[in-house]
């Protein structure tokens, strides 16, 4: 029975975004732009830009352990200690191994942060767009099911997104890699510059370009007038940027909202499920749980957007049950959890060159040099599905080593600690995997959460294709640094599970076809059409490139069309 009267009106909004991370901080951005009155659910505590960085501004000394974890806490944190971020200075921005518990069926570090903000804390910032040759894939190349979208319907909105955002990097004119709307690059240093040029003179299908980052090099008025600044150079971005150079959505989208007075944001909420009223044919509010007080309340709204980030909108859906959808909600065809997909982490390599000893670089520039798919793009021409991107950097290195080194002390080793050492090169892949059927997420039918939520089970692997792309980039990649003069060339194979990306995707994936998608070309569930899909968890397939950009530019053009189909009365 929903609460009514005065009470209900007091907890009724015309949306809700569950999830205040990249995608459910554009959905409130975008609905309070419109005049929308606009609940934001937010399972974790409450972060305010700058107020709650508690380490942006410190020095090594000043942190405990100079930055590195106990043994014993390392010991208590196996996941979320295999992240790069993870650290004493960004701890507080993660979830804590035994806080937050779920099923592994098969090995999967799930990487999460629980506040204000989620994941747009501590994300590594990479944005690239898709081009039609990643839209086009599944169709073309016989796996999933088709996109329902292309690029032409999603452009104007990574244009849209891309000037609010700030986005640094050269229009580079690439085919399948289409160019955004950029401010000012960073530069590639002498090094990089050099195996740019060799990559050049060896391969007609491979470009070397700086990576386009979501960092502010030259603040336009629009950034000015979210009170952001110039990115410094400093790379703590994981602790919190107090500049708000680089974006998130405490730092952006969050409290350009607020400033509307039509957000109202209510951290520490834990979302239970999303209620479907049998009579009225469509969902009409949320179930939320508090997290502190476990009391659990109903809020109420014409429109829900779902940006709890994938796997946890994949639970989300999957606990919404009723008489109408048994198996969750718009669950009709049973895929719902299925055709999760994630990014290849596993290959790296390191090499040293010889050379360049009278040069060095100035700041710790927040990008690296990057290179798009060359593998299947125009045309299937491997033993393999699909390709992956590359990204390396040159750095010189030996002082660090130094600094590492055991039983060393005095006056020459303080000498050597001053130069800085021989050029390094690292290099690492992102591989497309291709969505399977078997690659799932679910419920568990008898382990619960802290709140009395089933906790998810993760069922991810990598298969004989995962490892042929693999195999090709260690190849490639060894081959690349070799014609470009680089030495004692090492390739490695993490072997790390999935997870470890960060860019877990699909389980609602979008569709033209209702029996085999979840949600149709504008994120609405087929079978719920006031309910939208925006996060990574609605993505048919996953390109090779970082994903947050689609994220937020399919969430700007879903609320749009959600804010024309409610004046038209069709929600």
């Amino acid at each position: 029975m929903y609460i009514q009267g005065d009470a209900k009106k007091d907890m009724t909004y015309d949306a809700i975004v569950i999830g205040s991370g990249v995608s459910g901080g554009w959905a409130a951005k975008e609905l309070c732009e419109k005049g929308v009155k606009t609940l934001v659910l937010e399972r974790g505590r409450q972060v305010e830009h700058v107020k709650d960085y508690p380490t942006t501004n410190k020095f090594p000394w000043e942190i405990p352990h100079r930055g590195r974890f106990t043994p014993a806490f390392a010991k208590e944190n196996p996941i979320a200690d295999r992240c790069y971020a993870f650290e004493e200075a960004t701890e507080h921005f993660f979830v804590k191994d035994k806080e937050h518990p779920y099923v592994q069926e098969k090995p999967f570090d799930w990487i999460r942060g629980y506040q204000v903000g989620g994941k747009s804390l501590i994300w590594a910032r990479q944005t690239q767009r898709w081009s039609n040759y990643e839209f086009e894939a599944p169709a073309r190349d016989g796996f999933a099911v088709d996109w329902p979208i292309r690029y032409n319907d999603l452009a104007p909105w990574y244009a849209h997104v891309e000037k609010f955002v700030g986005i640094s990097g050269n229009r580079d004119n690439i085919p399948n890699l289409p160019d955004s709307e950029v401010l000012p690059p960073f530069d590639l240093n002498c090094v990089e510059k050099h195996i740019q040029q060799r990559v050049k003179e060896n391969y007609a299908d491979r470009h070397v370009i700086i990576g386009r980052c979501a960092h502010l090099t030259e603040p336009q008025e629009i950034h000015i007038q979210q009170g952001r600044g110039k990115c410094q150079a400093r790379h703590l971005c994981y602790r919190g940027c107090p500049f708000g150079a680089y974006f998130s959505s405490n730092s952006s989208t969050i409290p350009w909202a607020s400033k509307t007075g039509n957000l109202t944001l209510r951290p520490d909420s834990v979302v239970h499920s999303i209620i479907y009223d049998e009579d009225k044919g469509k969902a009409v509010g949320v179930r939320v749980i508090d997290a502190h007080t476990k009391e659990m309340m109903e809020y109420y709204a014409n429109i829900i957007f779902v940006n709890a980030a994938a796997l946890n909108s994949n639970l989300l859906l999957l606990n919404s049950t009723s008489n109408r959808f048994p198996k969750g909600l718009g669950n009709d065809n049973g895929l719902l959890g299925k055709y999760v997909a994630f990014h290849n982490y596993r290959g790296s390599m390191l090499a040293s060159y010889e050379g360049f000893e009278d040069k060095y670089y100035y700041g710790r520039r927040p990008t690296t040099a990057f290179m798009p798919s060359f593998r299947n793009v125009f045309q299937q021409d491997t033993d393999f599905l699909r390709g992956y991107m590359v990204a390396f950097s040159a750095s010189r290195q030996g002082w660090q080593r130094g600094m590492v080194e055991a039983n060393r002390f005095g006056g020459e080793w303080k000498d050597e600690l001053s130069q800085p050492g021989d050029w390094q090169v690292y290099m690492m892949m992102q591989g497309e995997t291709v969505p399977k059927e078997e690659n799932h997420v679910r419920l568990s039918e008898d382990q619960k959460d802290p709140y009395g939520i089933p906790q998810l089970i993760t069922s991810v692997g990598y298969d004989d294709n995962d490892e042929k792309v693999l195999q090709d980039f260690l190849e490639q990649g060894e081959e690349m640094l070799d014609k470009s003069g680089c030495k004692n060339i090492r390739t490695m194979d993490s072997k790390q599970a999935p997870g470890l990306d960060i860019h877990e995707m699909g389980g609602v994936r979008m569709g033209r076809d209702p029996k085999t998608s979840l949600l149709n070309r504008w994120n609405q569930l087929h079978a719920c059409k006031n309910v939208f899909v925006t996060d990574g968890a609605c993505m048919t397939s996953v390109g090779n490139q970082n994903p947050s950009l689609t994220f937020m530019a399919l969430t700007a053009r879903a609320t749009n069309y959600a804010m024309e189909e409610m004046k038209k009365r069709n929600l």
